[in-house]
């Protein structure tokens, strides 16, 4: 009878053991699909933009970063969206500092492009 309790104990454990480490051999065969040509540095970079003020060159608030469509910033100025290029944005403290002068109204057409190509509006009918 002592026998019999051992193996059932010895039986469960390795039904444990077998079940963890097919469950952790999963995660690692899963984790190894990165590919080569992915650079999560990018991502980090992109998104640590994200959620963050905006001022221009003389520290006047411009409004908040709110997304990154391909090399452009999007950020959300009260009503209106602008769009910025990456290249005139760099992080300066808590804020992303824009460098030199910002041409509004290319800003704009860019914020606006963004704007249609990611926003569905949804209408309520009441």
């Amino acid at each position: 009878m002592l026998t019999k309790i051992y193996n059932r104990i010895a039986d469960t454990a390795g039904v444990r053991y077998s079940m963890l480490s097919g469950l952790f051999g999963n995660v690692f065969f899963f984790s190894k699909g990165r590919k080569k040509d992915e650079e999560p540095e990018d991502e980090e970079y992109t998104d640590s933009l994200l959620c963050r003020f905006v001022v221009d060159g003389f520290g006047k608030k411009i409004g908040e970063s709110v997304a990154v469509d391909d090399d452009v910033l999007i950020i959300k100025s009260g009503k209106k969206y602008l769009g910025i290029p990456l290249k005139h944005v760099e992080e300066k403290d808590k804020f992303l500092l824009v460098k030199g002068l910002v041409e509004k109204e290319k800003a704009e057409l860019m914020g606006a492009k963004w704007k249609e190509e990611s926003f569905k509006q949804i209408n309520y009918d009441e």
